[in-house]
């Protein structure tokens, strides 16, 4: 596992319970703010489900990720409304309420 991808990991770890992050968001604080595709990539192949939770990152808009690895966008959304987070009528999260930012 690279630098790159273990820092990516950690990022997915603290962002909290109820809450959304972007891919640009995690790209941020993994240190390579440009590379949110790449955060998608890693995302996709997340060796730690259950404990890294890569359910909670979604596209900038709040849309979810057709490729959801686990399942797919279906079974993201279950997951994310097990956490309390509800969906706009266009099945997106409303990122005012539900995004995070990390200091």
């Amino acid at each position: 596992m690279t630098e790159f991808q273990m820092r990516v990991y950690k990022a997915v770890e603290q962002i909290p319970y109820g809450r959304v992050v972007t891919y640009g968001e995690v790209a941020r604080m993994a240190g390579s703010p440009r590379a949110s595709r790449a955060v998608g990539n890693i995302l996709h192949k997340n060796p730690f489900f259950g404990v890294v939770p890569c359910h909670r990152v979604v596209h900038a808009d709040g849309a979810l990720a057709e490729p959801f690895a686990f399942g797919g966008e279906r079974i993201q959304r279950e997951m994310l409304e097990k956490e309390g987070i509800s969906f706009t009528k266009e099945g997106k999260v409303d990122m005012k309420k539900y995004g995070y930012i990390f200091d």
